[in-house]
């Protein structure tokens, strides 16, 4: 099994090799996925700040494990789980971004689409809970007959989650086709990785599952895209799961209501910013001969467009109607839920009739 050793991670770190010429379709792919999500990142910060959006994570940094990882599946026949930081995973799956910011306004559970037709389940907030679905539908795959392969998204402070380490014995046991794919952003909210990861390395525990692991630089697309890319094949052809391990930094708060000054110093933070994911994919770019910089301003004024157009139309949704608040809680409702939403009920009439009083005087 691949158990390979940490990729050098210092601003002058080399590239992975760019595909052959005949990927360059690969290249401006990732590259205008990144752009697209580093675009949305910048606009949806600025929603939350004019208080459209009442909360944001942002994905600043993370884009090439993102973005390198989800392109490596088959939308049409696989399955993405992420947490709450996806974007860019959701833009190189082909999630409606408008879709996808509709979970960050609270309009829906876990977004505005459909995830059986994306085939990109809903928003995780629960930490390490993405992990165990894609399990529990690996082995639906399999029990299907299906070649199908699940991606699980997960960060190196929910690696230290049971149930992380239940759903990957389970499916090291079973052999099932799911690729566990950590995004080690050296901060599990303000606690370094070294505090909380025994060890060092996410993929390292991948032997003791009896399992493939790899550990990649996770601000190089290529390479992302590479090493997710020999997981899925392996899951096809029946070699069971991989944990890949992505290397990569959280350049923003954990969220819109975190200081990152009070646990980490600007100088890591600089460190990291010269590797920026975006500038790596530039020039390989270049490298390839798949693109010049007059493309690559080209797919940045692209992304830019589409950005403020999907801020703005986040921004038009009507507000959803309060009895979405017990719309799906339960398969069969509990009384409890139809007393709370009774109780609701009375209280919004009460309103109602308040308004129409105060209207009069």
């Amino acid at each position: 099994m691949d158990t390979s050793e940490s990729l050098p991670l210092a601003a002058s770190a080399p590239l992975a090799e760019p595909p052959a010429a005949a990927d360059s379709g690969l290249l401006r792919r990732l590259y205008r996925a990144m752009a697209l999500t580093r675009a949305i990142d910048r606009e949806a910060l600025a929603l939350q700040r004019q208080g459209v959006l009442p909360a944001y994570v942002q994905v600043l940094g993370q884009e090439a494990a993102q973005v390198g990882s989800a392109a490596a599946f088959d939308p049409a026949r696989d399955f993405a789980f992420p947490t709450y930081r996806e974007l860019g995973a959701a833009m190189a799956w082909g999630v409606d971004p408008v879709g996808y910011l509709a979970s960050h306004r609270a309009l829906w559970h876990g977004g505005l689409w459909d995830p059986r037709a994306a085939r990109f389940a809903p928003v995780n907030a629960v930490v390490g809970g993405p992990v165990t679905h894609a399990v529990g539908w690996a082995l639906g795959a399999r029990l299907d007959g299906t070649d199908g392969c699940a991606l699980a998204y997960f960060g190196d402070g929910a690696s230290s989650q049971g149930d992380v380490h239940e759903a990957m014995n389970t499916a090291g046991v079973w052999g099932l086709p799911v690729v566990f794919f950590c995004q080690n952003n050296r901060w599990a909210l303000s606690v370094p990785t070294e505090e909380q990861v025994a060890g060092g390395s996410v993929a390292a525990r991948a032997a003791g599952y009896g399992i493939a692991g790899e550990r990649v630089d996770g601000n190089d697309a290529v390479a992302v895209h590479a090493a997710v890319r020999r997981a899925v094949e392996r899951a096809r052809s029946g070699g069971g799961p991989t944990v890949v391990e992505a290397d990569t930094y959280r350049r923003a708060p954990h969220s819109t209501s975190d200081d990152p000054t009070r646990y980490r110093d600007r100088s890591e933070e600089a460190h990291w910013a010269a590797r920026d994911p975006l500038e790596l994919t530039r020039r390989h770019l270049l490298a390839a001969g798949a693109a010049d910089a007059e493309w690559i301003a080209a797919a940045d004024d692209a992304a830019r467009r589409g950005a403020r157009e999907a801020a703005d139309a986040v921004s038009a949704l009507p507000e959803p109607g309060g009895e979405e608040m017990f719309a799906h809680v339960f398969a069969r409702p509990t009384a409890t839920l139809r007393e709370q939403q009774s109780q609701w009920r009375e209280w919004r009439e009460y309103q109602v009739e308040y308004q129409e009083v105060a209207g009069r005087d």
